[in-house]
């Protein structure tokens, strides 16, 4: 239906455009000059239909083109930081102004094209002054404001936050909520459509751990953008469809300068490969843990005997795991431990201790 409306758009449009420049513009009349008021009415009335029928093929081309731009306008322009956004915009009204300027003197030069020259040459001074302004920037607040100002809004410029990129494991996971409730998340968080479409399915799936786990994450969707004061955008992005999530979720930070956040350890190490930010949240996890030093004295319970013969399992409240020593005669007992090395392994951490009255006897 939207393509129907739309080509009928296109086609009125065609003919309206058709009919002003066989009557209009100075040329057609001017072929047409010795011809009788019938003549040039039908000269005009084929004219019309003849751009209509242009316009009516050509339609689907510019209504594609009309999509693809939109496509890409929210994938680039949605993302960008306000300040980049406010200088591109004063960039084009400077270019409009300049090109205008320009033109003006010379309108007569090029009677029949001149109105469509005119808007070429204020659409390539609104593209270069949009560029030039946003990429100098920061000379440019240099010229307005004093150098001590200019000079800590740079610095503030450079920090500026990267976006975020949200994958489908970190939703479901649900401990990224309470990071962006802690503030330890600043800038935009993006959701890619099809990191959505995935949770969709998975919480349509017929096994209930599945269904669980995307119902899970979808509330977790929920609970940042209602919840939590940070802007959270959902990005459309039909853009190298038929690849894997993990491969989409790299290529999509390298468009838009953005960070992934994941819990993926397979997909932490193909973003360092291709020079993509990431943020994995077990890394956090692991460096936010408490630093236990060997000689260290604390009270845990033993849960269940180790691997090794007469080793016990304890854990600490972070889930960190204690590896006890002749701890399993304790099962089920509250004992005091000695910690005797820490090991940090890409799991997670494991911590090794002893009974304390082995070290007293």
């Amino acid at each position: 239906m939207f393509s129907k409306v739309t080509r009928a758009v296109f086609t009125i449009i065609g003919i309206a455009f058709g009919y002003t420049l066989s009557t209009k513009v100075q040329v057609i009349p001017a072929l047409t000059e010795g011809l009788p008021t019938w003549g040039q009415a039908i000269a005009a009335i084929l004219g019309a239909l003849l751009f209509g029928l242009i316009f009516f093929l050509i339609s689907p081309l510019i209504t594609k083109a009309v999509q693809k731009s939109g496509n890409w306008f929210e994938r680039h322009l949605l993302v960008l930081p306000g300040p980049d956004l406010v200088a591109g915009f004063v960039g084009i009204i400077t270019g409009l102004l300049i090109g205008t300027l320009l033109f003006y003197p010379f309108r007569d030069i090029i009677p029949v094209f001149g109105p469509f020259f005119a808007v070429i040459i204020n659409i390539f001074f609104a593209w270069v002054c949009a560029v030039v302004v946003v990429k100098k920037r920061e000379d440019v607040m240099l010229m307005f404001r004093g150098p001590k100002t200019s000079e800590a809004s740079t610095g503030k410029d450079k920090g500026a936050a990267m976006p975020k990129i949200l994958d489908t494991s970190v939703i479901i996971d649900g401990r990224i909520a309470d990071i962006c409730d802690a503030g330890f998340l600043d800038g935009k968080i993006i959701i890619p459509s099809f990191v959505l479409e995935e949770l969709r399915h998975i919480a349509d799936s017929s096994d209930t751990l599945k269904r669980n786990r995307g119902r899970r994450g979808l509330d977790i969707l929920n609970r940042i953008q209602k919840e939590i004061n940070i802007p959270v955008h959902v990005l459309e992005d039909n853009d190298d469809e038929g690849l894997e999530v993990d491969s989409r979720l790299v290529k999509l930070a390298q468009r838009i300068h953005g960070k992934v956040v994941t819990n993926d350890y397979n997909l932490n190490k193909v973003c360092e490969l291709q020079g993509v930010p990431v943020l994995n949240i077990n890394e956090l996890a692991n460096a936010v843990k408490p630093v236990v030093l060997p000689g260290e004295e604390m009270d845990v319970q033993i849960v269940k005997d180790g691997k090794e013969s007469g080793q016990g399992i304890a854990y600490l409240d972070d889930g960190t795991m204690i590896v006890v020593d002749g701890g399993r005669s304790f099962i089920g007992n509250d004992v005091s431990v000695l910690v005797t090395s820490v090991l940090q392994t890409a799991a997670g951490r494991m911590i090794f201790a002893r009974l304390k009255q082995e070290k007293i006897s």
